[in-house]
């Protein structure tokens, strides 16, 4: 895409500028072949996060990998990408009015980011499409969707109640009891077959064990003992 701006000059007389002039700057990006946007879409449409982004008018952050492999990028990597021509008597390029055009062309992108695919020769509305088309996009445009509901003129600024028919109640005692009544015991848990078992997943000799004795079969002995003392509180 070509991008082309009217820039004012500055009067110069050692260069027979006598009057301000009007340039005419152009910023061209290399435009990329529709066989390789249609392997970059066919990327894009393979992550569900790039998909919604892109549906829902967002750049991801790294949509650039999409192109990684192609010999292509979606921002220019080097001047072969861009072009530049202004019809002011610098013999340098860029010159200041190409580089006043880009920064303006930045602030732009920044505030539009889908104007760099069009500059790269697809638009908006065809990268959507594409989308769409894929296995993801059917889902994920099918959601993003809304559709629009017929607006209805509201009565009053607050919720009218309703009246709700309460159930007949026989009797009180019933209905604070509840029909089933609650069980009066409590089945106890059957005992671990294998005791001390978080004992046993620290280690039979820990860092903290001075003794030659096993640390385990101690505190599986302590774990017996407390279980028989307490088996009538249990």
């Amino acid at each position: 895409g070509i991008v082309t701006a009217q820039v004012r000059g500055s009067v110069n007389p050692y260069f027979g500028v006598y009057k301000e002039p009007t340039y005419i700057t152009e910023v061209e990006l290399e435009p990329i072949s529709t066989k390789v946007w249609s392997k970059a879409i066919a990327r894009l449409g393979q992550k569900a996060s790039w998909v919604s982004k892109l549906l829902i008018n967002e750049i991801p952050d790294n949509i650039d990998t999409a192109f990684s492999g192609l010999e292509y990028s979606l921002l220019p990597r080097s001047l072969n990408d861009l072009h530049t021509h202004c019809s002011c008597p610098d013999w340098s390029n860029p010159c200041k009015h190409v580089a006043g055009v880009c920064y303006l062309l930045a602030a732009e992108l920044d505030a539009d980011p889908f104007l760099l695919f069009e500059l790269r020769g697809l638009s908006r509305d065809k990268l959507k499409r594409e989308l769409a088309k894929s296995p993801l996009g059917k889902v994920l445009s099918g959601a993003i969707e809304t559709e629009d509901l017929p607006l209805v003129s509201a009565t009053s600024y607050y919720t009218t109640p309703e009246t709700v028919d309460v159930p007949k109640i026989d009797s009180l005692r019933d209905f604070w009891l509840g029909e089933k009544q609650l069980p009066t015991s409590i089945e106890m848990a059957a005992p671990a077959i294998v005791p001390a078992i978080p004992i046993k997943k620290a280690g039979d000799f820990p860092a903290f064990w001075r003794k030659d004795s096993s640390f385990i079969d101690i505190m599986e002995e302590f774990y017996q003992r407390v279980r028989t003392k307490n088996k009538n509180w249990l």
